[in-house]
């Protein structure tokens, strides 16, 4: 039982870290309906970023890891930015189906290759914010930075969520996301509000990529595996709730976890995907999500 608990807790923690890149997907596709398939490159180079900012790589800067998150946040919203306005206007502009599909994936092939030639192909080790000892809860152990990637992961979603129900700059996300022909002919910028989902949503990834980097280890490649995976969380949960993406996440965080360690390493991805082709099969919209209905 205690170490059925351990899996439990490990899992939650990986859950987390999924759910937090599939709020990013949510951000997106509810603003502009379209999706950044390098949502796991952002969580990469935010990890990157923030181990050179921290680690003193290349001569750079030594910052407190907690001075360094804000650094992060800025870059991965640059980066969001950036995608953007390069790969996603133009596909909007001429309201290709497809287009920004094919520019987001190649700008994630871009980045990742920018970073093996910054950083190198090696996976680099993450120092450690807090103290690394475990301690017991009803028995299992637990690390202090599983405990600081669950709050961490959930306050970063409370405060977009906050942001958009309280702020005047996220009533007008919202007002979008309803309905963005609507909100265009009240006076919104529409096209500044995807671009500000894009910029937040690539900064939640990257933030999750510095709460993730101390438990694993860090490298170019560390982001394609964590973003699929997201992916397949966004569509469980639905693309349309953000409490889809914490239960989308810990379910196929904690059926990995208890997977590897019970069944083999080599399947611990085949209950998520079985369950992605379930609530495929059942439910298309997801587990939370909303079927929308067109008058045409």
């Amino acid at each position: 039982m205690d170490i059925l608990l351990q899996l439990v807790f490990s899992g939650i923690a990986l859950g987390m870290i999924y759910a937090v890149i599939a709020f990013g997907y949510q951000l997106t596709f509810a603003t502009s309906g379209t999706l950044n398939f390098g949502q796991g490159e952002a969580l990469m180079l935010g990890a990157l970023v923030g181990l050179s900012v921290v680690g003193n790589i290349h001569g750079g800067p030594y910052l407190n890891y907690w001075l360094m998150i804000p650094i992060v946040l800025v870059f991965g919203a640059l980066q969001g930015m950036f995608v953007e306005w390069i790969g996603v206007r133009p596909a909007i502009k001429i309201k290709s189906e497809f287009g920004w599909i094919m520019s987001t994936i190649a700008l994630a092939i871009i980045f990742k290759n920018v970073a093996e030639n910054i950083w190198g192909k090696d996976d680099l080790p993450f120092p450690m914010p807090i103290s690394g000892t475990p301690f017991q809860i009803f028995g299992a152990n637990v690390q202090p930075m599983q405990v600081l990637v669950v709050i961490g992961a959930l306050l970063i979603m409370a405060a977009v969520e906050l942001f958009n129900r309280k702020s005047i700059y996220g009533k007008a996300v919202v007002a979008t996301s309803n309905d963005r022909d609507a909100a265009g002919l009240m006076g919104i910028n529409t096209s500044m509000v995807i671009t500000f989902s894009y910029a937040l949503s690539s900064a939640t990834a990257a933030f999750a990529g510095v709460l993730v980097a101390p438990l694993t280890l860090t490298g170019a490649t560390m982001g394609a595996a964590l973003g699929l995976k997201a992916f397949a969380v966004a569509i469980i949960g639905g693309l349309t709730s953000g409490m889809g993406a914490i239960v989308g996440g810990l379910i196929l965080g904690i059926a990995e976890t208890v997977t590897g360690f019970y069944i083999s390493t080599g399947y611990k991805e085949v209950p998520g995907l079985l369950l992605l082709l379930l609530v495929l099969a059942v439910k298309p919209a997801g587990l939370f999500g909303k079927t929308a209905i067109k008058k045409v």
